[in-house]
């Protein structure tokens, strides 16, 4: 197998390939390596290969997982893996060695992925674009000159480069969408605590954050949501299970469904770009001719209030948590250790009161009944995954020294707001790249669930891909190249 074959394939491909014996677990890590050697110094995505682990690979050993074999890659913050570096793009991390591996961790060695390294973030995944004074900036394969999304941003560039079929990212307010939609791939939010973050972890930003993964292919996405969606003792909710595995709704005709949708900005100064709108409108298109009822319509809201309450829900404690891992890194938190708006972030943080929290969680709670309500009405709303083409490196880092926390929050949320509300609401949510624009750039359409409802979001995915399939579309920054 040579670096075109291998990058034409997704994990399910690959798996079967070494189950069949026609391709083993080593020679797959080996063009791993070729292809970051290759690529890797154009978009700096990767950040370590661990090369002990494919001297150590036993192809006599293989695994009867869905991805046996499959080289895979970790996001550098998030599910962890004991005795690896996390340094979560952070020189206030830097050196920092996990103690355990996550559950999450685990279940990726046992759907038979190869942990081959680690993937760029965000200083502390906070960002919608991949850029960290700890490691530089991570270019989009589509476009060396943009950015590749955040805070899964290295993930997404490695995926879309065909570095790997799939890698491992988390989102706390659109980031495994954000960057799958920049570099034209699925990515699925799973509904909150649909994904344990065991066995430190019970949850994380008042709910908001999940962890799972950026893919090529829906059916690698339905697959992999099987092999990790496993309720574990300690767990703080089992959530509602799904009627079957989700890898049975692919291939399977969707039901009729009522279909919200909208390019609403939500934002009262923002816009939505028109070749998202266009987009937007023909995907609307698509799923009427299949027979969907498609209504324009959308929640109604109080942005400031509810973008208020979000700074809060996320600073909240952060102080603390800064505070927790500079002592154990022997350091302290300052200007010297944390970039310009984190250090503002950490200082916001500092003034804020348990009224505040109470506050926050009453706004939150309000702007949760209201999609709970709006959902009553449609199983599913269909928006821009971005309300913007991807933009330049730059604008989203927060190395500036001209914007403050709450402004950086503002600026993110003008164009990523629909991402956010499903980590607010709990609720799945999946981009998909169905659209493209006159330049040549992936844009995604996002797709929101009720809550634990990820089955009809893999089952209209599964449809569409054969509807608008996108998998021919390959960035001028590719291993088959």
């Amino acid at each position: 197998m040579n670096l075109v074959e291998y990058s034409k394939c997704d994990g399910v491909a690959l798996a079967d390939l070494v189950r069949r014996g026609e391709v083993s677990p080593t020679e797959l890590a080996l063009l791993l390596l070729e292809a970051v050697e290759k690529i890797n110094p154009q978009i700096n995505a990767v950040l370590e290969i661990y090369q002990d682990r494919v001297e150590a690979l036993d192809d006599q050993k293989i695994s009867d997982g869905p991805f046996s074999g499959v080289p895979f890659l970790m996001k550098d913050i998030g599910a962890s893996e004991g005795g690896r570096l996390q340094e979560s793009g952070s020189k206030l991390m830097q050196g920092h060695v996990a103690v355990n591996d996550s559950f999450l961790t685990t279940f990726f060695k046992n759907a038979g992925l190869t942990l081959l390294g680690r993937t760029t973030t965000p200083e502390f995944a906070l960002g919608i674009s991949t850029e960290s004074e700890l490691v530089g900036v991570t270019n989009n394969p589509w476009n060396l000159d943009i950015m590749s999304g955040g805070s899964s941003g290295g993930a997404a560039a490695c995926v879309a480069a065909g570095i790997v079929p799939l890698a491992h990212g988390s989102d706390n307010g659109g980031s495994l969408r954000i960057p799958a939609s920049a570099c034209g791939l699925v990515g699925l939010k799973p509904s909150r605590g649909r994904v344990t973050l065991g066995p430190d972890i019970g949850e994380l930003w008042p709910g908001m954050l999940q962890e799972f993964v950026v893919t090529r292919s829906v059916r690698d996405t339905a697959l992999m949501l099987d092999a990790v969606s496993r309720p574990v003792l300690g767990d703080p909710f089992i959530i509602r299970q799904p009627p079957g595995p989700y890898a049975q709704e692919l291939n399977k005709k969707p039901e009729k469904l009522r279909i919200a949708w909208t390019v609403d900005p939500w934002h009262p100064d923002g816009s939505v770009d028109l070749e998202v709108v266009q987009s937007v409108e023909h995907v609307v298109c698509e799923c009427e001719r299949a027979g969907h009822e498609l209504v324009q319509d959308s929640p109604v809201f109080d942005y400031e209030e509810y973008l208020h309450a979000v700074c809060v829900a996320w600073a909240y404690g952060m102080y603390m948590g800064l505070d927790m891992v500079a002592a154990g890194m022997g350091r302290k938190v300052s200007p010297e250790t944390i970039e310009p708006v984190m250090w503002s972030f950490y200082e916001y943080s500092q003034g804020l009161t348990t009224a505040d929290m109470f506050m926050a969680e009453f706004v939150l709670n309000k702007f949760r009944r209201i999609f709970g309500n709006f959902f009553q009405q449609y199983d599913l709303l269909l928006t821009p995954t971005l309300n913007q083409l991807p933009e330049p490196h730059g604008k989203y880092s927060k190395m500036r020294t001209d914007l403050d926390y709450e402004s950086y929050m503002g600026l993110c949320e003008e164009t990523k707001v629909h991402t956010s509300a499903a980590n607010v609401t709990g609720q799945p949510a999946i981009t998909l790249p169905l659209g493209e624009s006159r330049s040549g750039l992936p844009i995604g359409i996002q797709f929101m669930a009720r809550f634990g409802e990820e089955e009809t979001l893999i089952r209209l995915a599964s449809w569409l891909e054969k509807e608008m399939p996108w998998q021919d579309r390959i960035p001028p920054i590719h291993v088959s190249h």
